[in-house]
This record gives C-alpha cells, sequence and structure tokens, in this order.
C-alpha cells in the first residue's frame, strides 16, 4: 500500500500536481509582469546634438546667404543709387523725385510701350512656333535626330551675333530682304518694320527653346491616354486639344513664364537694330541710354528698378498661376 501510494504521489506531482511558482511571488500579479517585461517599458536615451533638419539648415546657410548676397546686393544699391541725382563725381539728394521725372517723360513711356508689343507679339509667335516644332520633334521617324538638330541650332547661336546677321540682312544695301522680296526699302528707318524685323529675329532665336521645354512636356505624358481616346473615337485635334493641352499645361506656364521674363528686359535685338533711337527703344535700352551714352546715373538707377519691378510683378503672378493650378490638380487626384 505505501509503495503504490507512494507511486500515485509521484504520478501527481509529474502530471496532475501545481507546478511550483518560479522566481518567487508567482501568486502575485506584479511579479509576474515584471518578470515578463510586460511592464513600462524603460525610457529611451535622448539624443545629444542637432537633427538632421538643424544640421541641414547648418550646411544651406552660407550659400543661401552667398546667393542672397550676389542677387539682392546690386538691387538695393541701384534703390539707394535712385534716390540720389549723379552727375559726375558729385551727388544730392533727391528722393524719390527721379521716380516722379519717370513718370511724366514721354521717352518712358515709349519705351514702355514699344516693350509691351515686343512682348506680346514675340512670345505669341514663339509659343506658337514653338509648340508646333515640339510636335514634329516628339514623333518618330527616320531623321529625328538630324532634325532636332537643325532646330535647336539658332538657340546656340549668341544673341549679338543673330542680331547682327538679322540687321543686315534688313539693311538697304547689301539687303537680303530686298533681294529676295525684289524691293528697294529702307526697312531700318521705318520703326514699324524694324520693329517687325526684332521680333522676327528674336522669334527665329528663341522658339528652339520654347520647343525644347515644351518637348520634354510632352515626353511626360502616358501613350495610354492616346490610344484610349482613340479607342473611344477622338480624331486628332481632338486628342490634341482635350489630351495634350491640358496634360502640357505645367510645361505651358513655364515657357511662357522665362519667355515673357526675358522678353521685358530685351536689349540686345533693340539696340543692334536702332542704338539709343526712341522710336525702337525698349525699357532695357532706355535706361542704359542715361547710363552711358548721357550719364544721369541717378535717374538711369530709378529706370532700372521700374523695369526690374515690372519684370518681378509678371513673374510673380505667373508662379502664383502656376501654383494654383498644380494644388488644384493634386486636390482632384486626391478626390479621385
Amino acid at each position: 500500500m505505501a509503495i503504490r501510494q507512494s507511486s500515485e504521489n509521484g504520478r501527481d506531482g509529474r502530471t496532475g500536481g501545481v507546478p511550483a511558482p518560479r522566481g518567487g511571488g508567482g501568486g502575485s500579479g506584479g511579479g509576474g509582469r515584471t518578470a515578463r517585461g510586460g511592464g513600462r517599458p524603460p525610457r529611451r536615451p535622448r539624443r545629444r546634438g542637432l537633427g538632421e533638419r538643424a544640421m541641414g539648415r547648418i550646411f544651406l546657410t552660407p550659400s543661401f546667404a552667398f546667393m542672397a548676397v550676389i542677387a539682392l546686393f546690386p538691387v538695393f544699391y541701384a534703390v539707394l543709387m535712385s534716390l540720389y541725382e549723379i552727375r559726375g563725381f558729385h551727388q544730392d539728394f533727391a528722393g524719390l523725385g527721379n521716380y516722379a521725372r519717370a513718370l511724366t517723360d514721354p521717352g518712358f513711356y515709349n519705351a514702355a510701350l514699344n516693350t509691351l508689343v515686343f512682348t506680346a507679339a514675340s512670345v505669341t509667335l514663339e509659343f506658337t512656333v514653338g509648340l508646333g516644332f515640339a510636335l514634329i520633334m516628339h514623333q518618330a521617324f527616320v531623321g529625328r535626330g538630324l532634325t532636332r538638330a537643325v532646330i535647336l541650332v539658332p538657340w546656340v547661336i549668341p544673341t549679338a551675333v543673330a542680331a547682327q546677321v538679322w540687321r543686315y540682312m534688313f539693311d538697304h544695301n547689301p539687303g537680303f530682304v530686298n533681294a529676295v522680296l525684289g524691293t528697294d526699302v529702307n526697312w531700318l528707318r521705318d520703326p514699324v518694320w524694324s520693329m517687325v524685323g526684332i521680333i522676327a529675329a528674336d522669334v527665329w532665336k528663341t522658339a528652339p527653346f520654347v520647343a525644347l521645354l515644351l518637348l520634354a512636356g510632352l515626353q511626360t505624358i502616358p501613350k495610354d491616354y492616346y490610344e484610349a481616346a482613340e479607342i473611344d473615337g477622338a480624331g486628332v485635334f481632338q486628342r490634341f486639344w482635350s489630351v495634350t493641352l491640358p496634360l502640357l499645361r505645367p510645361a505651358i506656364v513655364v515657357a511662357l513664364l522665362f519667355r515673357t521674363v526675358d522678353a521685358l528686359r530685351m536689349f540686345d535685338f533693340a539696340y543692334v537694330f536702332a542704338g539709343y533711337s526712341n522710336s525702337l527703344a525698349t525699357l532695357s535700352v532706355y535706361a542704359q541710354r542715361f547710363l552711358v551714352a548721357e550719364p544721369r546715373l541717378g535717374y538711369a538707377s530709378a529706370l532700372s528698378t521700374v523695369t526690374f519691378v515690372i519684370v518681378m510683378l509678371v513673374g510673380l503672378a505667373f508662379i502664383s498661376r502656376m501654383g494654383r493650378h498644380m494644388v488644384g490638380d493634386t486636390a482632384r487626384e486626391v478626390k479621385r
């Protein structure tokens, strides 16, 4: 009996018995959770030193400061000089007198009108021609590489050289335009035809640049959209109007921004064609006239400041419009 009872007790101890608590205090809930690591996690040691953003700002600050000095110092200096009447080494404080003089100067308004006409005509033609070039360069055909090279050649020619060539073409004797048309017209004596020549020269020179920007935008449009539109029965014009133009809008805004800002401060073509003549002077030519030909540094600085403000306002208008379009497109994508 004793042996049997002891064996049963041994089996109970192996199987049916209650195992002894481990780690001491097993009956208490707090001790068991602490042993299993279920309590509050230990605090991580705080990192000492600067974070990634702070380090990035520190590294970028010298570059931004240098760029700000290079870009903003001439502007501030020009504004400061515009407040003085400077003749030779003598200068007197004039306040806003130079700006008041500009607002009552007929030559300034004539230069502003010439700049506006040139900008509107040249940017419109450059966009139209550039879009056509971009569509041609985007197509797949034999000799596409050579075609692209030929189209982009005028853009790489220096502007002063291109202006001299076009002036020589419109010159009366010898004149390439007169030889081709069989006429005997002194084109450079007529302000209207001289402006036409300046616009034609600028379009020939800069339309390839617009084409390059638009070509980059065309290459980002997925071909699936064209295939879907073609399956739906859309023709070539419908695909261009409903697919290409809406998706090309960001590239169009960038191209118009670059060309409008550049056209508003155009100097070289107008100066090469007509020098300081009031009939063709742009804002940049008119300001440079009082800087070099008739030195009045205060008045020239005021004219330069006004030109800078006009260009900056136009640029900000384009940038804000481009930003609204991008935000709108992103919002529509999120709603989908």
